[in-house]
């Protein structure tokens, strides 16, 4: 993204307040407001957002400022002023016009001095926020409550909280040419691959779009591109604690302001599956959780499809599994009715995300009533559709990752259809071509599948076996970090 053009500051103090004027829109836009003020005998001009002041902090400026005699600021008064405004809060000058536009619609005030050349940038911000939350897809039963939120400095601030150390870098930037959303780049630079850091690092700087419309997930898809995957290529989190543990791991954060949502790069098929409360119970029980969760998801990718092969070719099964298959169809094919009945779902699934919370109770009696009772007694659906539905769709929201949760869901319908249409071997073909995607992508030069493809020991072990922590001594070696044991 171009850099804007400089403009540089006036030695007349009327050129600087009209250009300010003009292009904040003083007169058209009733939030950003422009005091006309005068001190010891100089004019100032003093511009800000009037949702982003601290009332408390804008008093204390005009008392300081109002305190300086003539003397005072005769000589240097920029220098007379931030050595008198340092003490109560953060500031900095600018010689660049534009700058000062770019702050001030950021939530700073600048405050332009009569005969200085350079421009005071006054931190007043106070955005407005929520309190840190749980977040609802990530809960654990023990653990912190406190999750990120919309507001970038409390969300820096939870990562702080919990990493304090000299090595943990937070560096800033501004992404979008109008609405400069600023995005900050974690990562520990005693820990990260400098390589990848800088790749992202240039990545972000060759976003060349408007605005961030959809946040973290504009950014993603400028990052990772390949839009025809329906695969995650990276991780969300809105854990403060998750978030982390993947930077001590070695682990790059992207943390976009207005979203509570924060990408961990780069992150493999396996991340998806992981979650915080595999890691809030024992060694044995959290592998035992996560043993459940593989079985989850993989149930809900190949239960049904599966099912319905064999239902469809009963000579496929030995006699001690011939209960599998259906003694009466009805009217609809197995094909539609499972068609059908994952589209019901799916409209069931939005209904929900869109229905208050008062009407939820109600929205699931509806659903309970007609897909599940009626729907079976006047034979669009048997019995054995609702109760495979039911597995897979169960599998689906055991995914701890709601958007590999939705691409498996997909390719679900795409082995369905094809065992449909072509078969057994169809099913098979299929299968082998999900491997083959999955094993073939990347994300940030980082194979998806790693270890399983390619095959890495100690790597699969971990991702199977919740160890202990203490025994955990070294990071992952795919991410080629610079200090590779956890426990010098």
């Amino acid at each position: 993204m171009a850099p804007a053009q400089q403009v540089p500051v006036s030695e007349t103090f009327e050129d600087n307040i009209t250009y300010l004027q003009q292009e904040l829109r003083i007169e058209k836009s009733f939030d950003v407001i422009h005091h006309k003020l005068e001190y010891a005998g100089l004019k100032f001009g003093l511009f800000f957002v009037d949702g982003f002041a601290k009332d408390d902090v804008m008093v204390n400026i005009m008392r300081h400022i109002n305190a300086f005699a003539p003397r005072d600021l005769r000589t240097n008064p920029i220098e007379a002023l931030t050595r008198s405004l340092i003490p109560y809060i953060e500031i900095e000058t600018t010689e660049d016009l534009e700058e000062v536009i770019t702050q001030v619609l950021s939530g700073q005030a600048a405050l332009i001095v009569e005969g200085a050349k350079e421009v005071i940038l006054i931190d007043i911000r106070e955005y407005p926020s929520r309190s840190p939350e749980e977040p609802d897809i990530e809960r654990v039963v023990r653990g912190p409550r406190d999750g990120f939120v919309e507001t970038l400095v409390f969300n820096t601030a939870l990562i702080r909280r919990r990493i304090r150390d000299r090595s943990l870098v937070m560096r800033y930037k501004q992404v979008g040419k109008r609405s400069k959303t600023d995005v900050v780049l974690a990562y520990m630079d005693s820990i990260a691959d400098p390589d990848l850091v800088k790749l992202i690092d240039q990545k972000l700087d060759e976003i060349d779009i408007d605005g961030l419309s959809m946040a973290e997930k504009t950014i993603e898809e400028f990052i990772f591109g390949r839009n025809m995957n329906p695969y995650p290529l990276v991780r969300f989190t809105e854990r403060a604690d998750t978030s982390a543990v993947h930077l001590l791991e070695g682990h790059v954060l992207i943390i976009v302001d207005g979203s509570p949502s924060v990408l961990i790069c780069p992150s493999t098929f396996w991340h998806h599956l992981q979650h915080a409360e595999e890691y809030r119970q024992k060694p044995v029980v959290g592998a035992f959780l996560r043993w459940i969760r593989f079985s989850a998801m993989f149930a809900s990718l190949f239960v049904l499809p599966l099912w319905y092969i064999l239902a469809a070719n009963p000579r496929l099964l030995p006699e001690r599994w011939e209960f599998i298959g259906v003694d009466d169809v009805g009217p609809i094919s197995l094909f539609w009715q499972f068609f059908l009945a994952e589209i019901g779902t799916e409209i069931l699934r939005m209904a929900a995300i869109h229905t208050p919370s008062a009407l939820a109770t109600a929205l699931g009696l509806v659903a309970a009533i007609l897909i599940g009772e009626v729907a079976v007694k006047v034979g669009l659906f048997t019995n054995e559709v609702i109760l495979y539905l039911a597995i897979a769709v169960m599998g689906t929201y055991a995914t701890p990752s709601y958007e590999l949760s939705l691409a498996n869901r997909i390719f679900r319908i795409i082995f369905l259809m094809a065992g449909a249409i072509f078969g057994l071997y169809g099913f098979i073909l299929a299968v082998g071509f999900w491997v083959i995607l999955l094993a073939s992508t990347k994300t940030l030069n980082v194979p998806y599948l790693w270890p399983l493809i390619p095959f890495n020991l100690q790597g699969m072990y971990e991702v199977l076996v919740r160890t202990p922590v203490p025994l955990k001594k070294t990071r992952p070696p795919i991410l080629d970090v610079q200090d590779k044991d956890k426990r010098p």
